[in-house]
């Protein structure tokens, strides 16, 4: 019988979920819309003001983990965790909480990744460096694809530390976000 994910270390969840990256998957936007649909369905209404598809697998044309990322953004002042309930029936298992965010994931069983994996991350309305940074890149595809050769880079020295291959892209990011920010502020005068 395998351990519970519950009961597993850190070690062992990253030895199990180790970082995959693969090809653009053209089923990517298809399994978004459907998350999208369920979540529409099963949330209250002051958490699906807007609900958006964020992370590498909504940059176009570069590798990524096979793993939608989701927003879900909830109106000012809710209680972010009155949605825990809904989502636990949709299948989400929440990861991380906080007053101003919560992180949840789908698709993690005890024999690893399902076929369609999600994150989910519930925060409120107002300015979101996801998208930004998804829109930028979107918009820079040389940038896009510098941003993929970093994940390449950093894919086998990472492959089982979550944490670390994060880490290791945060310059990057933070450098996307700045020229995000300064086009935005160009446009705006």
């Amino acid at each position: 019988m395998p351990k519970k994910l519950s009961d597993m270390t850190l070690e062992e969840l990253w030895a199990l979920f180790p970082i995959i990256l693969t090809a653009p998957d053209p089923r990517w936007p298809a399994w978004y819309a459907e998350e999208e649909a369920l979540l529409h369905s099963v949330l209250p209404g002051e958490f699906s003001l807007r609900i958006r598809h964020i992370g590498s697998t909504a940059i176009r044309g570069i590798w990524a983990k096979p793993i939608v990322d989701i927003l879900v953004e909830a109106a000012p002042g809710a209680d972010l965790s009155a949605a825990d309930e809904a989502l636990s029936q949709a299948g989400y298992r929440c990861m991380s909480a906080s007053s101003a965010r919560r992180s949840y994931n789908k698709g993690y069983t005890e024999a690893g990744f399902a076929e369609k994996v999600f994150h989910l991350h519930l925060t409120h309305t107002g300015p979101q460096p996801e998208v930004l940074f998804r829109d930028y890149l979107n918009a820079h595809p040389a940038d896009a694809k510098a941003y993929e050769a970093l994940k390449l880079s950093l894919w086998k020295p990472y492959e089982h530390n979550r944490d670390g291959y994060t880490q290791a892209k945060t310059a990057f990011v933070q450098e996307i976000l700045r020229r995000a920010g300064e086009e935005i502020g160009a446009e705006n005068r």
